[in-house]
């Protein structure tokens, strides 16, 4: 039993992470201390606690805690389980972006550019980030036509040679190095000017100038023309970098505007000082928060997980650990990086902008938000009429059983509350009961197991019981969850969701009969989002299990079959229901497998079934 007085007693006066967890076990805060023993013991002690934070502390059952030697280590702890674990109670950035970059891998003999989005350690140069994709792809466009640079994946190593060049040669818009006709020095030397250009030189626009100029003059007319729509195309780039800074520096500078429920944080990108674009992002779960609280939560999860850092950093107000955030960014750029709070002049002026784009953005989001939610009660109402309910189903909770070629069977539960994904009342369940891929009884265990957490505990996600529970599966699965429900003496309407031949829903059974949905009708649009986030849920909790327990199978309790045997059986065979049927004489014939291990096969399911 877990005594969390006597646990505080021992809490050391450390930096490092802990983590609050709720009586389920499930991490529902992470948060940093320059000394544990203080800062944990505040929560326990003080009743000065906004809100959210109350409402967390009352759902404390345990706590852990991770030693750092550091403020600094601390810091970045913090953020990855942050991101790993997506508490209840923290601040969450919602950002699945991850931002292009432009390569050129300068480590091949012939290199080549194009967009990745992931910087690593392999001798190639990157440019970027940048926000928008499409701009990546034009300046790609742009500037491998302009320099002639290959678009082929090909390794080039200067010896082997194609029968014959690809259509880029012939459009001329590549000089074919994969013919082995072009000087790998003067190739390097077009190259270098590709990436002098996406570092901000624009001495390759004067260049090109004074070589136009020169074949003007010696009426070599092509050649100058060729001048001429290569500097208009890089103009064409440099004039959407606005310029920002007369330092030529990489500067990042945020704003923030601070709505009920969410926040939104603006951020312009500014490379060798041109504003090269802007993005913005959303942070949930801000109740009662400050600005300064706010900021610092975005600061800690945006800049742990970029792979760039730009040497200045302005933010509209000062925070805590101001300099902790420094060192942090300046060991994971290489070198001094600054976080300032401009008070007038040119920054203080983006700030504003910032500022004001963040406020649009938030207002734009809340106008959908509303929108949605308008549609989704369009749709509930339209569910209520068609099964003919007392009342709307405002909490709707969808259940998936997964399981393949006999890997341990789970089961998935999914809320909608008000026709919206309500994600921290989703729940998982690994099958304990059931052996073997059975759909009916992995579901009515899953039920069982969440009604009588609901009717036995006051814990938040069980005890509120749903409107309508829809199960994914025909009249069979139907059929089981009516029973369950019955069983507890309960009145919940149940509905199973079902798919065409395409995999695709198609309609419902309810109080055993079908009922067609038309793909254009909100219930259906409802539905088919409910049932697709239904089994994405259970699905991805199925293959964490699979990879967790390394493909665990009921060939694991086979003396004499190890992984190999394992895999190769199941290769050979697709399934342990396949393996099931098979004689001794079937089993002898997979590679590595014996006399002795097949009749340990057979002999351990056939004294199962008598």
């Amino acid at each position: 039993m877990f005594d969390i007085q006597e646990e505080l007693k021992a809490l050391p006066d450390s930096p490092g992470v802990y983590l609050m967890k709720n009586a389920f076990g499930e991490i529902i805060y992470v948060g940093k201390a320059k000394n544990l023993k203080k800062r944990v013991r505040q929560y326990f002690q003080s009743k000065n606690h906004i809100p959210k934070i109350q409402a967390m502390i009352k759902n404390i059952s345990e706590f852990e805690y991770i030693i750092t030697d550091n403020e600094v280590e601390a810091l970045i702890l913090e953020a990855n389980y942050i991101k790993k674990y997506r508490p209840k109670y923290n601040t969450l950035l919602r950002d699945d972006k991850q931002y292009p970059y432009i390569k050129i891998s300068v480590q091949e003999k012939y290199p080549r550019i194009y967009k990745v989005r992931e910087v690593k350690r392999d001798g190639a140069k990157y440019f970027g980030p940048y926000p928008s994709a499409y701009a990546v792809n034009e300046i790609i466009d742009i500037i491998g036509d302009l320099f002639k640079l290959r678009k082929c994946s090909l390794k080039l190593d200067g010896t082997r040679k194609c029968q014959r060049p690809c259509m880029y040669y012939h459009i001329n818009r590549c000089t074919a190095p994969c013919m082995g006709n072009v000087d790998m020095e003067e190739y390097r030397e077009e190259v270098r000017k590709a990436a002098e250009f996406l570092t901000g030189g624009e001495d390759i626009i004067k260049s090109l100038t004074e070589k136009m100029l020169k074949a003007s003059e010696n009426m070599d007319y092509e050649e100058a023309a060729k001048y001429r729509d290569r500097i208009k195309a890089l103009e064409v780039i440099s004039q959407k970098q606005k310029i920002a800074s007369a330092a030529g520096i990489d500067q990042d500078v945020i704003g923030s505007a601070i709505g009920i429920n969410e926040a939104c944080i603006q951020i312009f990108f500014i490379r060798n000082g041109k504003i090269t674009g802007s993005e913005h992002y959303l942070l949930t779960n801000i109740e009662n928060e400050t600005r300064e609280q706010i900021i610092s939560s975005f600061l800690t999860q945006f800049y742990t997980g970029t792979v760039y850092i730009p040497k200045e950093i302005y933010i509209e107000t000062q925070i805590e650990d101001m300099e902790v955030f420094e060192k942090l960014l300046s060991q994971k750029r290489g070198n001094k990086v600054t976080i300032k709070v401009p008070l007038k002049g040119e920054k203080s002026m983006l700030i504003k902008m910032t500022k004001k784009n963040a406020l649009e953005i938030l207002e734009k989001g809340s106008q959908r938000i509303r929108k949605n939610i308008e549609e989704s009660m369009k749709a509930l109402e339209g569910l209520k009429d068609l099964l003919g309910l007392d009342k709307i189903p405002e909490r709707i909770e969808a259940y998936d059983i997964s399981n393949i070629q006999g890997v341990q069977s789970v089961g998935s539960m999914v809320v909608f509350e008000r026709g919206i994904p309500s994600k921290s009342n989703y729940r998982r369940f690994r099958i304990k009961t059931v052996e073997g891929p059975n759909d009916y009884k992995s579901m009515e265990e899953v039920l069982e197991r969440r009604i009588n957490r609901g009717l036995s505990e006051e814990k938040e996600g069980f005890h509120k019981m749903p409107d309508l529970i829809l199960i994914d599966g025909g009249r069979g699965q139907t059929k089981i969850g009516e029973e369950v429900v019955r069983s507890f003496g309960l009145r919940i309407p149940v509905c199973g969701m079902i798919k065409d031949e395409k995999h695709t829903t198609r309609g419902l059974i309810f109080e055993n009969e079908e009922i067609e949905l038309k793909k254009t009708d909100p219930v259906y649009q409802l539905i088919y989002r409910i049932q697709e986030e239904a089994h994405r849920f259970a699905i991805d909790y199925h293959r964490n299990l699979r990879d967790k327990t390394l493909f665990k199978s009921e060939l694991d309790n086979i003396e004499l079959i190890g992984e190999k045997r394992k895999i190769n059986l199941l290769k050979e065979f697709g399934s342990v229901e396949n393996i099931k049927t098979k004689s001794v004489e079937e089993l002898s014939t997979v590679s590595g497998m014996n006399t002795k291990a097949a009749e340990a096969v057979y002999n351990y399911f056939h004294k199962k079934k008598s």
